[in-house]
């Protein structure tokens, strides 16, 4: 089947899927770097069957039999999640000192021990509940391609709201961050699990009543600040949140804050939403404004999907890190940065500054300086062949990649070749993992251009002129 069979026969969502994809490409070629994956409690909802905020909220009233009213008579008086936490943190506390004694581990009743340690002791034995009964990676399940995608993207870093672990059953080799420790880790944090609002590994450490988030917020902008540098320099994928969710729009409130320009898409920041309304005809929108805080808004990319394996496929394409270790990473970095930070200005040891000159001289010499070879076909394949077919189909004049395709199904049907069949000095196509890109040469734009102009063209394949 050539590729004019292949378009006819794809569908709305074929066409959707493949702009998305290209998109991302794009953005990770852009920034040349690896993504941050930012994760809510959607995907610990979908792999691992963990409460939602009100199913946990739920479990904790019927857990205490002192919480007599239904959850809907909190909601109405408290309002708020938060809120609700506060509350049930209290009644937790009278009960752990009353007829819920034996419920608690002895050490919770010390004097210095926090009075809402009662609450986060049962959140944790929920959730620790429910992960002893799942798997990360299920052989037999329906989401074991997601997990096992999710697993090829190697991010940069990931930052989690979610307090179970995992994240970091999915990624053995990342170090989780706990709570306040994120404010104090390095700068160049890299293979790192941020779990900035706690985990069930330290139970005091989990964010759920107002004061806690009342203290997170008040000590945010120490994180604020690392995540701006995140910002800056990776893409960012957010999964598991939903648009409304206050995690998410605290956080998009820092970026608008960043942004020299307001009002346009930012370019490198993508929203993955579960859509089980997704049918083959399906066109979802590429685009999404979300409130953000004091009724700001700001408008990032949005993906839709009922089957996420495709997205983590396209997120984990790019193959630089195929085959490092993310302790070798975090250790290389961590090294380089106290060496620099401490050692040098210290001089507590003997440092050759001449290598040191010549070694950074380029990102090669740089590379040999730690042991590293660098191969990266893979970007010079970027460089001969940079532009991918929307790219194409917007310096031809159109708005999207049907613009290229059109141009080239006619320039098939009238010189009888198809420049997509094969890799030449017009088009290339990379597979990576799932995902095929096509990506096209400076010469193929200006052969266009003329054949669109009605001019007569002369095609060159490996060679040979047809």
């Amino acid at each position: 089947m050539d590729e004019a069979e292949k378009q006819s026969k794809s569908t709305r969502y074929d066409r959707y899927k493949e702009e998305v994809c290209e998109d991302i490409a794009e953005i990770i070629q852009q920034y040349g770097c690896q993504p941050i994956l930012f994760v809510g409690s959607g995907l610990s909802k979908r792999y691992l069957g963990a409460p939602s905020w009100d199913e946990l909220l739920a479990q904790l009233a019927a857990l205490c039999p002192s919480i007599e009213k239904g959850l809907g008579y909190y909601r109405q008086a408290f309002k708020t999640s938060p809120r609700i936490g506060e509350e049930f943190a209290r009644i937790y506390q009278e009960w752990a000192w009353g007829s819920g004694n034996n419920e608690f581990p002895k050490d919770l009743f010390a004097e210095d021990a926090s009075s809402q340690v009662y609450l986060k002791y049962k959140i944790a034995s929920i959730i620790e509940n429910v992960a002893a009964h799942g798997s990360p990676l299920p052989k037999d399940d329906k989401h074991s391609d997601e997990v096992a995608a999710l697993k090829k993207i190697k991010p940069h870093s990931i930052i989690t709201t979610n307090y179970d672990q995992m994240l970091e059953r999915i990624f053995p080799d990342f170090e989780p961050i706990i709570g306040q420790q994120a404010l104090k880790s390095q700068a160049l944090a890299v293979s790192e699990i941020f779990k900035i609002h706690g985990c069930v590994s330290d139970f005091a450490s989990i964010v759920v009543t107002e004061s806690d988030y009342t203290n997170f917020l008040r000590k945010k902008k120490f994180l604020s600040a690392k995540l701006l540098t995140f910002f800056n320099e990776h893409p960012l994928l957010f999964v598991g949140y939903s648009a409304s969710d206050p995690n998410i729009k605290s956080i998009l409130s820092d970026i608008d804050e960043a942004l020299p320009e307001k009002g346009g898409i930012v370019p490198n920041v993508y929203i993955l939403q579960w859509n089980q309304s997704i049918t083959p005809e399906s066109y979802p929108p590429k685009d999404k404004i979300l409130p953000t805080e004091e009724d700001r808004s700001i408008r990032v990319k949005l993906i839709e999907s009922d089957d996420f394996t495709w997205v983590f496929d396209a997120f984990g394409a790019n193959p630089a890190l195929t085959n490092v270790s993310p302790r070798l990473l975090r250790a290389l970095a961590a090294r380089s940065y106290h060496l620099i930070r401490h050692d040098i200005p210290r001089m507590p040891a003997h440092i050759d500054f001449q290598i040191l000159k010549s070694s950074v001289a380029n990102g090669n010499s740089f590379a040999k300086l730690f042991g590293v070879a660098v191969i990266d076909d893979y970007s010079a394949a970027s460089v001969t062949h940079p532009l991918s077919a929307t790219e194409l189909g917007i310096q031809l004049g159109g708005t999207s990649w049907h613009t290229a395709n059109a141009l080239i199904e006619k320039l098939t049907a009238t010189y009888g070749v198809n420049i997509k069949a094969s890799d030449n000095r017009y088009h290339r196509k990379e597979k990576v993992n799932k995902t095929e890109y096509h990506k096209y040469s400076a010469e193929a734009l200006e052969i266009l251009k003329k054949f669109q102009a009605g001019e007569t063209i002369e095609l060159q394949i490996n060679g040979a002129t047809p």
